[in-house]
């Protein structure tokens, strides 16, 4: 199902700040997020309060931007809601990409019980030769620094799981997708899905090769679950999902100090 528009043209007065905020999430956003990530880190060393700071900031941006991308929004004359996935589902995914997304839980699943036994613990607190800068922490596991280790950020990390789920989907699935489609015209749904895997693997860029790939392809399958079903509901539900199973992660699976 893809109802997405099909001309620039229904985006009305308010197309260039629609084409300028999709170039944002796939250009401004990879830097922004590095830079803000490096920063992170920095204070990690020695600020108690760093990981909590930053939970705000994230919420902060996340909110400030999606609330900027819905001004853009209703001020296009051409574009109604179900064009951005603001409706219930209009149908079932396909089996093709139901079987993706029951892989995907299974990693979840499988992935969330191995931070809880510890066994990520010994890669995440590598042994630091003389030399090596703050930033030397090992590809695909910058993500560990930013999970919560106290109840006050356990609170928080909450919040910040359901923005992402809901803030994230908004941007790059129906947003982000709805301006894609309106430049090109005609995108096969195979096309879209490959465009918003790029998109939101780049935007997780701090993360590492590793990370960008593991993003990447989530980012797919959230696509092709929005494209199929007519609704951001499902990708929603389903991005909330990966990012607060981390919740379930003790504090004793996760590296003990300040910083990676």
């Amino acid at each position: 199902m893809n109802g997405l528009p099909g001309s620039l043209l229904d985006f009305g007065p308010a197309a260039l700040a629609a084409v300028v905020v999709a170039a944002y999430l796939v250009v401004g956003e990879p830097v922004a997020g590095h830079v803000l990530h490096r920063r992170f880190e920095g204070r990690l060393r020695s600020d108690p309060g760093a990981r909590r700071s930053f939970y705000l900031r994230l919420l902060v941006l996340e909110w400030g931007l999606s609330l900027l991308v819905l001004v853009v929004w209703l001020a296009t004359p051409g574009v109604d809601a179900g064009q951005v996935g603001l409706r219930w589902p209009q149908q079932w995914p396909g089996p093709v990409t139901g079987l993706v997304v029951l892989l995907v839980l299974a990693f979840v699943v499988v992935s969330t019980r191995a931070l809880r036994g510890g066994a990520l613990l010994e890669v995440a607190e590598p042994v630091r030769r003389p030399g090596e800068g703050r930033h030397a922490e090992p590809a695909g596991h910058a993500t560990l620094a930013l999970l919560p280790r106290t109840a006050g950020e356990r609170r928080l990390f909450t919040v910040v799981g359901i923005t992402a789920g809901v803030c994230e989907e908004w941007l790059y699935r129906g947003f982000f997708l709805a301006v894609v489609a309106a430049l090109a015209g005609g995108l096969p749904t195979g096309v879209l899905v490959v465009v918003a895997a790029l998109a939101f693997g780049l935007a997780h860029v701090y993360q590492g090769p590793a990370g960008v790939l593991t993003t990447g392809l989530l980012g797919g399958v959230m696509a092709a679950l929005y494209l199929q079903t007519g609704s951001l509901l499902l990708p929603v539900l389903l991005h909330a999902a990966i990012d607060l199973r981390f919740l379930l992660v003790p504090a004793r699976a996760l590296p003990a100090g300040r910083s990676l």
